[in-house]
């Protein structure tokens, strides 16, 4: 039996995939006896930070190309994700409940996976840990121990509100040039409110953190209040940047974008806005916005610490520790950061595990996602930080070629094509 630690996007794919194919396992997962400080339901693959897997665009972004090479390995979380899908233009974005619950489902109806609520506290000396980002104490003290390498960093997860506390009549709706069925709420802003909102998100207090915390923060998910303090116009040029939506034929000087959290369309998250104020400044700061003057918070947002390791230091290509090729690593404790690149890592891990068992040797090469990111987390890196799906990792080739689309379209292809090799090498069947 194979013990996987943590039923979060890596765990759940790592035992659904096992279970799968007739390996019994056994799912350790420590809610709802104990949460983390970013959980708060009992379902399997919690979304925390975001409801949006990102884009789905296959040939013209890398996140877009991985979800594709998922879907072909059978993911559980891409067919999760098809089914609580919400309207989101050309990003895929989920209802949050209703994709917990098809994981949950998926996991419990397994006949070959039996789920055990308990708290690890100790590496075990084979399986799979996917423990997640906010591993628990006794369990980080443990890996802290005999690894000596974990590093942290900060993570922020962005408020959301309800629809109908927002002013519609200060919205337009539209996707950035034009892409989707328009799907966001666009909140326009002037340039005296932007550079109020601005001046009152840096004067604003900030939530405390722990003393043992350092303040590290992932350049991925910055909290808003920090892009701000580089500078007056840097959200003018990120999180609040008009480019590609016009109201009416012109261009507002700035927007705030709002995408649904939920297929009923009753929840709408503030894109790009993750940070780490205290909720009563959250409320006052936002409301600046005039479409969101009379705001109802949903959720806040807040900013916690996440774990990981020094990958390069300990781990192999297959995501299998280096001084004991029997225990593996899955999720953002490996490196890799996001929610589709999390469950690649739980795919990927328990397809090396299997594939280990049966004697094979299998693993992608760096001209797919898959391939691209496991090689990035086991490569030499002396500064090495987490890393999302993106175009730098994968293998260069087709340099000949100026045309981006149909650069991106070639280098899909190409990804496509070592993944059905990777599936048939790795005997992957019926998915």
């Amino acid at each position: 039996m194979v013990k996987v630690i943590g039923a979060g996007l890596a765990g759940s794919e790592a035992a659904y995939f096992l279970g799968s194919h007739g390996i019994e396992v056994e799912l350790v997962e420590m809610k709802p006896k104990k949460f983390s400080p970013a959980h708060e339901k009992e379902g399997f693959a919690e979304l925390v930070c975001s409801n949006s897997l990102k884009s789905d665009d296959v040939y013209g972004n890398a996140c877009g190309l991985l979800k594709e090479e998922l879907r072909r390995l059978g993911s559980v979380t891409m067919r999760a994700a098809e089914y609580a899908r919400v309207p989101a233009g050309g990003a895929l974005a989920v209802d949050r409940d209703l994709f917990s619950a098809y994981v949950t489902d998926a996991i419990r109806s397994c006949e070959k996976i039996h789920v055990v609520c308990a708290e690890e506290t100790s590496l075990p000396m084979e399986g799979i840990v996917a423990t997640g980002p906010l591993t628990s104490e006794g369990l980080s003290a443990d890996l802290e121990r005999k690894l000596g390498t974990a590093l942290h960093f900060y993570d922020a997860s962005a408020p959301i509100v309800s629809k109908e506390s927002i002013d519609l009549s200060r919205t337009f709706t539209g996707d950035r040039y034009g892409k989707g069925t328009g799907d966001y709420l666009n909140c326009p802003l002037d340039r005296e409110e932007y550079e109020t909102f601005v001046s009152e998100l840096l004067a604003a207090e900030k939530a405390e953190l722990h003393a043992f915390e350092k303040r590290e923060i992932f350049e991925g998910c910055m909290p808003i209040e920090v892009m701000a303090s580089r500078g007056k116009e840097t959200l003018r040029f990120g999180t609040l940047k008009p480019v590609g939506l016009e109201e009416d034929g012109k261009r507002p000087y700035a927007v705030l974008q709002l995408r649904k959290e939920n297929a009923a369309g009753t929840s709408y998250g503030l894109v790009g806005c993750q940070t780490n104020l205290k909720f009563g400044e959250q409320r006052r700061v936002f409301s600046i916005i005039p479409a969101l003057r009379h705001a109802e918070f949903e959720r806040y947002g807040v900013m916690h610490r996440n774990t990981y390791l020094q990958s390069p230091e300990l781990l192999n290509a297959d995501f299998s520790l280096r001084s004991n090729p029997a225990l593996y690593f899955a999720g953002q404790i490996t490196g890799v950061e996001g929610y589709v690149e999390s469950a690649m890592s739980g795919l990927l891990a328990a397809i090396h595990l299997r594939n280990r068992a049966c004697g094979r040797s299998a693993v992608p090469e760096d001209t797919c996602v898959c391939g691209a990111l496991s090689r990035y987390v086991a490569a030499p890196n002396k500064h090495f930080e987490p890393m999302n799906a993106n175009y730098g990792v994968l293998r260069p080739g087709f340099e000949a070629v100026r045309d981006k689309k149909e650069k991106r379209r070639l280098l899909a292809e190409r990804a496509l094509g070592e993944i059905e090799r990777f599936k048939n090498a790795s005997d992957i069947r019926g998915n």
